[in-house]
Parts: C-alpha cells; structure tokens; sequence
C-alpha cells in the first residue's frame, strides 16, 4: 500500500472513530428532560463522548430521522402513517423504542376549586362550547384555553385521546411551543386550563381527575388513567450491537436509567 493509500485509511479511521463518539438527538419535548438527563449521565460516565439533545417537536424529530440529521427521534406519539411511508421512500427503516410511560394531565391554576372533569367536559372546554367555568362548578370565571403548538405530539395525543377526529380547536385557544411553556402559562392565569406531560407537573399547578381517575404513575401502570400513553425513541434499523446508539438506548432498562426517568416525573419500563 502506498503513502496516500495509507494516509487516507488512517484518516477515514479516525472519522469513524469520531463519529462513534457523536450522538445527535431532535424532537419531542415531552422526551427531551429524559434524553438530556440520559446524556448528561452517560456523558459523565463516557468523557470523550458528546450528545447533543434537541427539543424541535415529535414532527421535527421524525423529519429529521428522515433526512439523517439525527441519530436518535425523540417522540411522544408513534409515527404517522405518512410519516412511515416517506420513510420507506427514502429507505429509513424507522426503529421503535419504548423508552417511558407518561401520563397527559389537564392543568388548571391553584386558585381553581374545579378538582375533576369528564373527557366530554375537557372536549367541550376546547371547542368552546363551555367558555366558563361556572358551567362546570368553578367560579365566575372566563376559562383561558392554552394548547400545545400543532406540530408537538403531545398536542397529537391529546387531539386523538380527547378531540376524537372530528371536534376542532377554539379558534380563541393560545398554542405554546413546549410543555414548559404551558405549565407557566397556567401558574400564571386563573382562568387557565391546559395539558402536559406528567413530568411537567409541580405545585405550581394544579392537575385535574378525569372521569374520576387522578394522573399517576400507579393510574397509568394499571391503564385506569384515560389520558396516558408511551415515549419513544426511533432509529434508523436495529442499532448495531456495541455501537454507540445501542448502547445509549441500553441506559433506559438499567437501574440508573429507571431512577433517572423516576426523578423527572415519568414511569419507567419496569415500574409494573
């Protein structure tokens, strides 16, 4: 082998090597407090290895996962029948990984003495058929309909599990670009109602029994809750045995990496 011959196969060995130690996750913010508590651990424990997490929404990370821009897809949603067959077009052969439970919680502000609706309830709440919440034994209050942003698939789950296919938004509804955003739109306003994952429910909220079941993590495990529903990475194939993808997605069935789901608010794998 020649000197160029050689040059160049050291170099795209160390390109390789490189690339086995980068990590690139894009989606869901529901999914981004576990995938950034996962690289931040991992990182500590593997120096020399960089994650970096992006939170762009479930449909920004499917993208993404499309067009190769990320390694790992972070969605709080499966994937769309459409979302499926671009990828199979383009030979991405979508990997699903279960990577939490979560609840959906519908949030109200402290003050609020409302402490339980039905889904009809919630349903007509968000189509504006019921504007105030004396009509559902609050106060004299007009109600503030906060939702997340279309492209999140939290707002999806909550259209499927609540709207069903043929009830539609207010037009007066607010829409925020993550959970966060929701949880302080709320913590902020009396007459507020909105929905986020259960991790992103402290005492600056209130959260609201539905059809007389209170979100939990035993209420999601024993399917009692109405509002709940999966996490989830994609890949593009089967990881690699030993590669770095796989051995990331590995942390989520560990001891450690159920702790850390635990401490964020969600229901780890192997809760039940």
């Amino acid at each position: 082998m020649n000197r160029m011959l050689i040059v160049t196969a050291l170099i795209a060995g160390v390109m390789a090597a490189d690339a086995d130690q980068k990590l690139v996750m894009d989606g869901s913010t529901t999914v981004g407090p576990i995938a950034k508590a996962f690289a931040e651990y991992y990182m500590r424990e593997n120096p020399g290895v960089n994650i970096t997490v992006s939170e762009s929404g479930s449909g920004n990370g499917a993208k993404a996962l499309l067009n190769g821009s990320c390694d790992i897809a972070n969605l709080s949603r499966d994937l769309k029948d459409s979302e499926k067959s671009a990828m199979k077009e383009m030979g991405v052969d979508p990997c699903k990984h279960i990577v939490a439970f979560d609840a959906l919680p519908v949030i109200v502000h402290p003050s609020n003495r409302v402490k339980r609706l039905t889904i009809d309830q919630v349903r007509d709440i968000y189509t504006g058929k019921i504007t105030n919440w004396k009509d559902v034994g609050g106060g004299n209050r007009r109600i503030v309909v906060i939702s997340r942003d279309t492209n999140s698939g939290t707002f999806e789950t909550f259209m499927h599990l609540v709207m069903g296919k043929d009830a539609r938004i207010t037009d007066s509804a607010e829409y925020t670009g993550s959970n966060g955003a929701v949880r302080q739109r709320v913590q902020m306003t009396r007459g507020a109602i909105g929905y986020a994952g259960l991790g992103f429910v402290d005492r600056s909220v209130k959260p609201l029994a539905i059809n007389g079941i209170e979100p939990s993590a035993e209420t999601v495990l024993n399917k009692t809750y109405p509002l709940a529903r999966e996490l989830y990475m994609f890949t593009n194939g089967k990881p690699v045995k030993d590669s770095l993808v796989q051995r990331f997605l590995a942390l989520m069935k560990t001891v450690k990496g159920e702790e850390i789901i635990e401490e964020i608010g969600f229901v780890p794998l192997d809760a039940k």
